[in-house]
């Protein structure tokens, strides 16, 4: 790995203008680093790499203009995030750019970027990395490598982050939390263990200071998702009985294929109910019932495949930008991980004391807050704490005037957050709210509301609000 500071970037796509990561005009800049970790062959037989990318981004509490070693007691006590998006196939520069990151771009032609004030590394390190290979700018040597299970995909990951630290040893003993939305509710809890299991091992690697988890309307429970995929649209008149009824016989075939382990054609069947029950509705969003389409990637495309941006990236020419959603090569590879349950892997880091963060926007019916819901109920249920979590108290979460922001549960280590007016990227749909969210639960600040099993009627917030 070569050095890899980002010292400004286009502002466009025809690179008219710049954007500067330095002070310029009494204007508060970041650090700002972008690359690739360079990994070992999977089979290590052969020569070739693996290049993992990434793009981080310094807390906007260090300053950019005094050395890392004259700050180094702040660095170390911020937080590091690291974020992932799913897909399979999605390049986690989605989230930079369209969601919680410290730029924006516009659904242009031209491409305009500009610099946004939700950004989630106002108070925190954050770093977007694409991955597994094949997304984003992410590739291998060839012949192409591509991974097909989440063991292999963890410990590449984990050997990526390594060479990262080593790179930028200010960072390596931050708090560490890993993050991500959508299918990453796979990643996250699969890295997060394999990061816990190198740290008990002998060995001359980094011992990474893990703290805990966060994924946000997570693909975890397929066979759950599902489910509820019927009854959602059902319950707000996408479908009706007799549609509901049919896809409830193709539910059936598919838990019984799904229940036989074979994961390639349950897959097939799990991609069709989804596709059946879309078409049956007029093909409305998935990610939010209310819309007939997806977040615009407007020319995120076209602006990252850009020499200019590639050359202020340091990436080589060759270097092509792709995403996908649940298709292409890097879905293909993961059949057999696609529709398997993860919903153990949190039991494990729950049961191992790190932090976890479930949160949901509820217009999500993909993967939204029923389907979390029931995985929390059961994962508490198999530790012998369902009592305990069905009565805790779900707080409602509120803004100023009253009005929710969320609704929050909390039991030790284990924390639930409903997000209304939110479909599946919750970052996106309520940047200040989710930022906050986040925050409160990376620095253990208050939800401030009210619990509304204790009180007659909803108080004013200043007359003794409640907090978790």
């Amino acid at each position: 790995m070569s050095p890899d500071p980002v010292e400004s970037i286009p502002a466009n796509i025809s690179d008219t203008r710049r954007i500067k990561f330095f002070i310029e005009n009494g204007t508060k800049k970041v650090r700002s680093y972008a690359g690739y970790a360079d990994v070992d062959s999977i089979d290590h037989k052969q020569q070739k790499k693996n290049h993992l990318f990434y793009w981080f981004f310094e807390s906007q509490t260090c300053s950019p203009h005094v050395p890392a070693e004259q700050q180094q007691d702040l660095i170390t006590k911020t937080p590091l995030v690291i974020w992932l998006n799913g897909g399979p196939g999605a390049s986690s520069l989605l989230g930079l750019f369209l969601e919680n990151g410290p730029l924006s771009i516009a659904d242009d032609a031209a491409g305009t970027v500009s610099v946004t004030s939700t950004t989630w590394n106002q108070e925190a390190h954050v770093v977007y990395w694409d991955q597994p290979i094949g997304t984003g700018y992410s590739y291998s040597d060839k012949p192409e490598e591509y991974v097909q299970d989440e063991d292999t995909l963890s410990h590449m990951f984990w050997q990526a982050l390594q060479e990262f630290f080593r790179l930028h040893p200010e960072y390596a003993k931050c708090p560490l939390y890993v993050c991500g939305e959508s299918y990453a509710g796979k990643y996250v809890p699969a890295i997060a263990l394999e990061i816990d299991k190198q740290n008990g091992a002998n060995t001359d690697a980094l011992h990474l200071n893990l703290k805990g988890v966060a994924v946000g309307n997570g693909w975890i429970k397929p066979e759950l998702s599902l489910r509820v995929l019927i009854d959602y649209a059902y319950t707000t008149g996408f479908v009706g009985m007799d549609q509901k009824e049919s896809l409830e016989v193709s539910y059936t075939e598919f838990r019984k294929v799904l229940a036989g382990g074979d994961m390639k054609e349950a897959n097939r069947l799990g991609n069709a109910l989804v596709d059946r029950t879309v078409a049956y509705g007029g093909n409305f969003d998935v990610y939010d019932v209310r819309r007939w389409d997806d977040l615009p990637m407007g020319a995120l495309s076209a602006y990252l495949n850009s020499p200019a941006v590639k050359a202020s990236l340091r990436l080589p020419a060759s270097a092509t930008w792709q995403t996908a959603d649940d298709k292409g090569k890097v879905t293909e590879k993961l059949v057999d991980d696609n529709m398997a349950d993860a919903s153990g892997l949190y039991a494990q880091l729950v049961g191992k004391n790190y932090k976890t963060l479930l949160y949901t926007g509820n217009f999500d019916t993909a993967c939204g807050y029923r389907s979390t819901e029931e995985i929390l109920d059961d994962l508490m249920k198999q530790r012998g704490e369902q009592a305990e979590w069905r009565g805790a108290p779900r707080l409602i979460w509120t803004q100023a005037q009253g009005d929710p922001k969320g609704f929050v549960r909390n039991v030790g280590n284990l924390t639930q957050v409903a997000i209304p007016d939110s479909g599946h990227q919750v970052p996106a749909f309520q940047p200040e709210i989710c930022r906050e969210m986040l925050y409160n639960w990376l620095f253990d600040r208050p939800f401030t509301g009210y619990d509304p099993e204790r009180t007659s009627e909803q108080p004013p917030v200043a007359a003794g609000p409640r907090s978790v």
